[in-house]
């Protein structure tokens, strides 16, 4: 009866932290793989974000800001970050399909910028979401169905026809011997007016060479 009531106890003022928590803004401390540790208060709060957040997020030392989804499971609290609000309601939106947990929707997240995720699922394209690790076809296919009438994303046939040449940019280019990350990093510094197979490899080839 004790355990119980202590359990009922603590997890209701974790629902309730789950509910409070919306921003964290702190120093930059540490950072991992997939996480940093933002101190503020004096706590060290570790926070998941995905793969273009980790590349994006300045030296340590730095303040920043995170959009926050506190991710309650039996015997963990995980807190997710994010640097927008429209990237946090297509996380929580993700993780609101069936199969798809916290992890899987960090992962779509990180395959390209916000506009694009929205456009491909608006355009029902599922074979796009596949790029993600840990995204199979059955769980594209069902993020598509219960999320197309959902989501909004100007232009998504054009943006879609973009990310369709840049991941054949991609293929091409780790065809040729570089590594995939150092393609799509390549590849994020080509300007968006650019456009077409051709042009967009010329300049990607123009990035590469001034390394």
């Amino acid at each position: 009866m004790i355990y119980k009531f202590v359990y009922n106890f603590l997890y209701s003022h974790i629902i309730l932290w789950k509910e409070m928590i919306y921003t964290i803004e702190g120093k930059l401390t540490h950072r991992g793989e997939n996480f940093v540790v933002l101190e503020t208060g004096g706590l060290g709060m570790r926070i998941f974000t995905h793969a273009r957040s980790m590349h994006a997020i300045p030296a340590s030392g730095s303040v920043i800001k995170f959009f926050c989804h506190l991710h309650v499971r039996e015997n963990a609290l995980e807190l997710y970050g994010f640097a927008s609000q429209k990237e946090l309601d297509l996380f929580e939106s993700l993780i609101s399909v069936s199969g798809v947990g916290p992890k899987s929707a960090i992962a779509i997240l990180g395959i390209d910028k916000l506009e694009n995720i929205l456009a491909a699922i608006k355009e029902n394209r599922p074979d796009l979401l596949r790029r993600a690790s840990g995204i199979g076809g059955k769980t594209a296919d069902r993020i598509v169905l219960e999320l197309k009438n959902k989501v909004t994303s100007e232009k998504s046939e054009s943006v879609v026809g973009k990310m369709e040449t840049d991941s054949d940019l991609v293929e091409t280019l780790v065809g040729l011997g570089y590594r995939r990350e150092q393609a799509k990093a390549a590849l994020a510094k080509v300007d968006e007016k650019v456009v077409g197979l051709e042009g967009r490899l010329k300049a990607v080839f123009k990035v590469l060479g001034k390394k």
